[in-house]
């Protein structure tokens, strides 16, 4: 039941979304993961499009925070406020105060302010004056960035990638895909007005049933032994940490519910293997300058490292 939902929300914002199935899908899977997520892509591919048009479907609480050089952490947080009338500070929600909240071009925000997300995405809680508020559930953060080289861009803190379960990027749409978004642009004005395909709660039943996925020991063994590969790379400087093993895990288990199964196949652990480790993995400046990328090197570390073959779900 909850597995054909999932196909109906990927169906839905594909509706708008055009030709980016496999980042949809990615999406979806962060969400039934727990997770958080993050787009980079040049401007004008459709980042902001994909996290609002996700957030439409869901039916639940949607917040935009658009980050600029000048946004403060209590933008984000809220603040105490002094009220004259009863002599008490009460408190302002910031734009994090919502289930779904669209982080919108995050590195453009100073690290101060980056960093005021920390708490929110672990913890699901801020603390403003000593005083700590719960965040809604389900909660998700969505945060769209560009590339480093543009201008007016800041490097997201170690801490906070990590704290970001995926990472997925959209690319130019082809040819034919391009004249579909052209041709809904002129004759549907209705286009990215979509209906939302579940409730609030329906989501965190998904989310608990995604968790009771079965998972192979020797498919948790071939993770464990790419996360130990990963630290001990000569050309990274930090590899996968112990929250990266976890979101891998559970990425997998999110990718087979998707799929309507009950357990864990490899090609699940394949399909989130690359979005999960990818932006986690920092390279050393020689890495760098012989042009390598986290991608490369986890194929490398990948081609070395044997996937199990499971008949059938093989508990």
């Amino acid at each position: 039941m909850g597995a054909n939902r999932a196909k109906e929300i990927i169906e839905q914002v594909e509706k708008v979304v055009i030709g980016k199935r496999e980042a949809i899908e990615l999406a979806v899977i962060c969400l039934l993961s727990k997770g958080h997520l993050l787009i980079e892509d040049i401007p004008g591919v459709g980042k902001t499009t994909l996290a609002r048009t996700l957030a439409q479907t869901l039916g639940c609480d949607f917040g935009r925070i658009q980050f600029t050089p000048d946004t403060l952490p209590s933008d984000v947080t809220g603040v105490s406020v002094y009220r004259m009338n009863d002599g008490e500070f009460r408190y302002m929600p910031g734009g994090i105060m919502h289930q779904i909240v669209l982080a919108d071009e995050i590195n453009r925000a100073t690290p101060k302010t980056q960093a005021s997300l920390l708490e929110a995405m672990e913890e699901r809680q801020v603390s403003v004056d000593g005083k700590t508020y719960e965040l809604p559930k389900p909660f998700m953060v969505m945060a769209t960035e560009n590339p480093l080289d543009e201008l007016g861009t800041y490097q997201l803190p170690e801490a906070q990638l990590d704290r970001f379960f995926l990472k997925l990027s959209l690319g130019y749409p082809s040819r034919e895909e391009e004249e579909q978004i052209v041709e809904q642009f002129l004759h549907n004005a209705e286009w990215k007005k979509i209906k939302s395909q579940v409730a609030a709660k329906e989501i965190l039943r998904m989310q608990e049933e995604v968790e009771k996925v079965f998972v192979h020991p020797d498919l948790i063994s071939f993770v464990l032994e790419m996360a130990e590969k990963t630290r001990e790379h000569r050309e990274l400087r930090l590899g996968a940490s112990p929250r990266a093993v976890l979101a891998l895990i559970r990425g997998a288990q999110a990718s087979a519910y998707v799929e309507n199964r009950e357990y864990v196949i490899p090609d699940d652990v394949i399909k989130v293997l690359y979005p999960v480790l990818s932006h986690r993995l920092l390279l050393t400046a020689e890495a760098r300058m012989n042009q390598k990328t986290p991608e490369k090197i986890l194929a490398e570390i990948r081609s070395r490292v044997v996937l199990p073959v499971l008949i059938g779900n093989d508990k």
